[in-house]
């Protein structure tokens, strides 16, 4: 059974840095394209950023771009996402997910066949 687990969200302020990480077990990691995702209360969950199982990189949103940059260790089984300039609207859930399949897009989140159950991100101003 693949899990997924998330950490490193907490309260921050304004321009303030943040590095989530997801451990994954249970599954062939290094065969999984991974992405992350957030989501604030009331809204859909948002495409935050994905990574290819050999570290190739999809486009960042522009809400993220330039702030965020997502990346992954094989060797230990984790992805992360270092967060910069973090502004109140960064405020969320934030959510890693696993792919097996490795065509098509990694941006939706029904392009993903496992999730872990969430880290909050909180942004102050």
């Amino acid at each position: 059974q693949v899990q997924l687990v998330e950490s490193g969200g907490g309260l921050v302020q304004a321009g303030d840095s943040l590095r989530l990480s997801c451990a994954v077990s249970g599954g062939t990691f290094n065969r999984y394209g991974m992405g992350w995702f957030r989501q604030a209360p009331g809204k859909e969950r948002e495409f935050v950023a994905a990574i290819t199982w050999s570290g190739g990189i999809i486009a960042y949103p522009d809400s993220v771009k330039g702030r965020f940059t997502i990346s992954r260790d094989n060797a230990k089984n984790t992805m992360y996402l270092q967060m910069n300039s973090l502004k109140p609207e960064d405020t969320a859930a934030y959510y890693c997910a696993a792919r097996r399949s490795t065509v098509g897009r990694q941006t939706r989140p029904f392009d993903y066949d496992y999730w872990g159950q969430g880290t909050q991100v909180s942004v102050s101003s």
